[in-house]
């Protein structure tokens, strides 16, 4: 996908067609030939985070996606810089163990492994539990944040893939109806389309580039 803001020809660079990442062209805008990534006249940005805060910064978002208010903004930098490796990590962990494995094996998933890498991920959901929700409805305080939205992306790979992590936690689940809420449902239900029917993915559905991407990963932890 490649979109193009109506604002000052701001265009970012997200999931496209098939190897589009891999030509010249978007070379020039990532020379790690990653998405996302962000053109911006002759500016050029990658990473994910770096490119929200940096939209969010040049658009002049409403203050609450971004506060203005510093310890509200620490909040929110506070879990951008935690979740990388915690819920991003496992959670994409459980994704890519559950739908990607099997079609590269072409076996079923071992039980144990779903066990091993769905208990990776119950741990951090904890930790953000306890440590960024507490009893707020929302990361920073009283009104959603980048930081939820950034963190409600990355939960719905695990439930993408067939877990439902909400089910038994009605702190997240809570949470989620609200950040759901406050995106717009419509709007959440199609920037999730995807992911929501990845369980049903076939090998001969996935980009080959893709699943040669990830292939050394996931075997070796099938090993």
């Amino acid at each position: 996908m490649t979109t193009k803001s109506n604002r000052d020809g701001t265009f970012s660079y997200g999931r496209g067609r098939r190897g589009q990442h891999r030509t010249e062209e978007f070379r020039k805008v990532n020379i790690l030939m990653k998405v996302p990534a962000l053109k911006d006249g002759s500016f050029t940005l990658a990473e994910s985070i770096a490119i929200l805060l940096y939209l969010a910064r040049k658009f002049k978002t409403p203050d609450h996606w971004y506060p203005s208010d510093l310890q509200k903004r620490a909040r929110v930098d506070e879990y951008l810089s935690w979740q990388h490796v915690n819920i991003r990590g496992k959670g994409s962990k459980l994704f890519l163990t559950k739908v990607l494995l099997p079609l590269l094996t072409g076996q079923p998933l071992p039980p144990e492994k779903l066990e091993s890498v769905t208990e990776e991920l119950n741990i951090v959901l904890n930790q953000f539990e306890e440590k960024f929700l507490q009893d707020k409805p929302f990361i920073a305080g009283s009104e959603v944040s980048l930081a939820d939205l950034v963190a409600l992306v990355e939960l719905m790979q695990p439930v993408g893939a067939g877990y439902d992590l909400f089910e038994e936690r009605p702190k997240l689940a809570e949470w989620r109806r609200q950040v759901e809420e406050a995106v717009g449902k419509q709007l959440f239900r199609e920037a999730h389309e995807g992911i929501l029917n990845a369980k049903n993915l076939t090998a001969d559905k996935i980009a080959p580039e893709l699943l040669e991407h990830f292939k050394h990963q996931l075997l070796k932890q099938a090993s």
